[in-house]
């Protein structure tokens, strides 16, 4: 078997592993890129983001996501539409089995493979998702000036989203299955004091209902677990907060997560506990899941994996 060898090779294609892919092409590492099964990472299954700076008009997450691509290549990068299937870190150079069969050996790696937002999975959702259901209401709540929405969820991200929407909505919902929140205490005393917020305990989201052209979420389908009546409860937007999976399964047994299955970095860097790999955006971020967050991370695991490789 012949054993393919690289300086860097990064595993995942959101705008982490893109941005890291961007500064290590131009340092001519000409860095090898796995995409992974979704290629683009969770912005391919966006609408429209306004948010990210360059772009004084909204863009699509598919397209911002096809631009930077682009421009990874065009700096040095090469990318393939693969998945990593195994990876060896117990030493250097690491191992990299990939999911056609070839291997690879490498200096150094950059983790960029994200997380994603646990779902309900129930009728509808995925339908609208984008079209008034989304996980991430600090990206699509300016969408929903005026507008009455409801939150899915009962922890701490549930009520911060719950709360940051009322900036924006006229009306929140906050719906849990329990009578009581998981969320801390100070957060409580804060969502049930704001005069926009509706907390309805006891339901369970049963599906959720809209239109067909415009393809667009109009309310949603609630069961009083109570009572067991059925209610239907109309809103203008979905937002499911009931946690995010970091997809850090590769890892696992190799190398140190957190409670919650998040890569460690040293503080303020993106340096794991083994020299020379790296990890960058949501897979070891879960506190700000923003696109140019995850980018300032790839920029820093690209700078940080450099100045390994000049070491070494």
């Amino acid at each position: 078997m012949v054993v393919k060898k690289t300086e860097l090779l990064i595993i995942g294609s959101g705008a982490a592993g893109l941005t890291a892919a961007i500064y290590a092409g131009r340092a001519n590492l000409k860095p090898v890129l796995f995409a992974g099964e979704q290629p683009g990472g969770q912005l391919t299954i966006t609408t429209e983001v306004e948010n990210y700076p360059g772009f004084a008009e909204p863009v699509l997450g598919p397209e911002l996501m096809a631009v930077m691509r682009k421009q990874a290549e065009r700096c040095g990068s090469e990318i393939h539409d693969l998945s990593v299937a195994e990876i060896d870190c117990s030493a250097s150079p690491f191992r990299v089995k990939i999911s056609d069969g070839a291997v690879y050996e490498a200096r150094s790696v950059i983790i960029a493979t994200g997380a994603k937002a646990k779902w309900l999975n129930i009728p509808g959702e995925a339908k609208f998702r984008g079209f008034g259901v989304s996980a991430c209401a600090t990206c699509d709540g300016f969408f929903f000036r005026g507008a009455e929405v409801a939150v899915i969820g009962g922890g701490n991200t549930a009520v911060e989203e719950a709360l940051f929407l009322t900036k924006f909505a006229s009306k929140v919902y906050l719906i849990h299955r329990r009578d009581t929140l998981r969320a801390e205490a100070v957060m409580q005393d804060k969502l049930f004091a704001h005069p926009k917020i509706q907390f309805m305990p006891d339901r369970v989201t049963e599906a959720m209902i809209g239109t067909e052209n415009p393809l667009k979420l109009t309310a949603l389908q609630l069961k009083n677990l109570k009572t067991g009546a059925s209610e239907t409860l109309t809103v203008d937007g979905a937002f499911v907060a009931i946690g995010h999976q970091p997809q850090t399964e590769l890892f696992k047994n190799q190398l140190s997560l957190d409670a919650e299955g998040y890569i460690a970095v040293k503080p303020g860097t993106t340096e794991t506990e083994i020299p020379g790999l790296f990890a960058a955006g949501d897979v070891s971020d879960k506190i700000y899941r923003q696109a140019v967050t995850a980018a300032g991370t790839g920029c820093m695991a690209a700078l940080d994996a450099i100045r390994f490789l000049e070491r070494d």
